[in-house]
């Protein structure tokens, strides 16, 4: 067994240095700015939103200061995307309807129709993350040496912030157009599986952009933009198939303000337990770059034959057989990941020391099972509301304890017993599986109260 010993260091997080003096002037501006616009959505919207609608959003104004503040590229993330969705706001209202808006205008006008409609900006955030994938791989053949990025790998990297850009772009003009449609029926678009996907992508790529900045290294985009175009490739079928993007309204049980704090928070723990497991994924190729026994490299080997029969869960199509969708993902799964494994020498090359990998795979489960256990501890407060108890032993709820008890498993070993290397890896990667099955196994093969629909 390699193992692999961590020191303690401090590292670069790409913020200034606390305290109020300390401030840019682009740092205040960012803080009116936020402040304006809480100000301005209370003037327009107040008569809309409830008692707990109106504290959600006067504490989202500090936490957004807060966040930028701490994490600089947030601040123009958040004004541009603040930007866009005002501007796709604008077009929408130059032509009204009885509730406001226009929703024909999503095909009449040319920014929304292109960039700006939700499903607009939605694909052009699938498209983006695909390219952002095909060039952090590009990179990892480009740089052969571990700790020096390349053009391909800044590309890959500039390319997934335009993805998370027009992913909440997409998002806010949803929740926008959702209350259009209907007075009943407008809703923050984290109640379907296709909305919480697309949360799951830009959340995820956004966590990875900020341990890439933290660690100042790009190599590890190749890993964590795969479980992200995973996701994106399943987006796109359940649009196409399904044509889940429509806005439907709400089943009674999600007409909750709890829903708003509940998904959010556990999509943090869904995002940051991937990009642990692909930091492992890394991990273990690294380890088992110079292996040449073919027994030895048996369990990536089985690694990939379980992605790779992914499709069998989305199964048929209307003859039975596995749809021409799922058929091409069979085989673009098997070619990459036998195309990772035969190549792991060139890709091990490029990759951080086991140590960077280490931390950045402690670092995502902590933070994510740090939230894991507060939405948990939400959907209890959540539960009671809509169902009169705060614990059923429901599926997704058995389910839920279980990703808990494996994560907190993981961190008590690495904790108290100093728990590293190959042993940790995998732990992770197996703790994907069981938090996937969690998300969507539940749903497909199990029955209960958190059962709202079929794939």
């Amino acid at each position: 067994m390699n193992t692999a010993t961590t020191t303690t260091r401090t590292l670069p997080l790409g913020r200034p240095p606390s305290g109020l003096a300390s401030r840019s002037a682009y740092d205040w501006l960012f803080a009116a700015l936020v402040l304006a616009g809480t100000a301005f959505a209370f003037w327009r919207y107040g008569a809309s939103m409830d008692i707990y609608e109106k504290w959600i959003l006067a504490g989202s104004a500090p936490v957004v200061i807060a966040l930028g503040w701490f994490w600089r590229p947030l601040r123009t993330l958040s004004l541009g995307v603040g930007a866009a969705t005002l501007l796709a706001i604008g077009l929408y209202a130059r032509t009204t309807d009885g509730f406001g808006a226009d929703l024909a205008a999503a095909d009449n006008v040319f920014l929304l129709k292109y960039f700006l409609s939700s499903q607009s900006a939605i694909l052009w955030m699938s498209v983006l993350f695909f390219m952002s994938t095909t060039f952090y791989w590009i990179g990892v053949f480009a740089t052969p040496r571990a700790g020096q990025d390349n053009t391909a790998q800044r590309i890959g990297s500039r390319l997934a912030w335009a993805a998370v850009f027009m992913a909440l772009v997409g998002s806010l003009v949803r929740w926008y157009e959702s209350h259009q449609i209907a007075p009943d029926i407008g809703h923050i678009p984290v109640s379907n599986l296709y909305e919480v996907f697309v949360l799951f992508c830009w959340m995820t790529a956004l966590f990875y952009l900020y341990y890439e900045q933290v660690y100042k290294t790009k190599a590890l985009g190749a890993f964590a933009m795969l479980i992200v175009s995973a996701a994106v490739g399943f987006l796109l079928w359940y649009t196409v198939d399904r044509q889940a993007h429509e806005i439907q309204p709400l089943v009674p049980a999600l007409q909750s303000w709890w829903m708003k704090l509940h998904v959010p928070t556990n999509f943090v723990g869904y995002g940051t337990f991937a990009i642990a497991a692909m930091v492992a994924f890394a991990y273990l190729i690294k380890q088992q770059a110079e292996e040449t026994r073919w027994w030895k490299l048996a369990p990536l080997w089985a690694l990939g034959v379980v992605l790779c029969f992914e499709p069998l869960l989305f199964r048929k199509a209307p003859d039975g057989g596995i749809s021409n969708f799922w058929a091409i993902y069979f085989g673009a799964s098997a070619l990459l990941v036998g195309g990772i494994i035969a190549l792991r020498r060139r890709i091990a090359a490029g990759l951080p020391s086991f140590e960077v990998l280490d931390d950045v795979m402690y670092k995502a489960i902590a933070v994510g099972f740090a939230f894991f256990t507060i939405a948990t501890i939400l959907g209890a407060f959540w539960a009671a509301e809509a169902w009169g108890g705060y614990w059923s032993w429901d599926p997704k709820e058995t389910w839920a304890l279980i990703v808990w008890l494996n994560y907190a498993a993981w961190l008590h070993m690495r904790l108290m017993k100093g728990l590293r290397g190959t042993i940790s890896a995998w732990w992770a990667l197996v703790g994907l599986a069981v938090t996937t099955f969690a998300f969507l196994g539940v749903n497909m093969f199990l029955s209960g109260l958190h059962s709202y629909g079929e794939l």
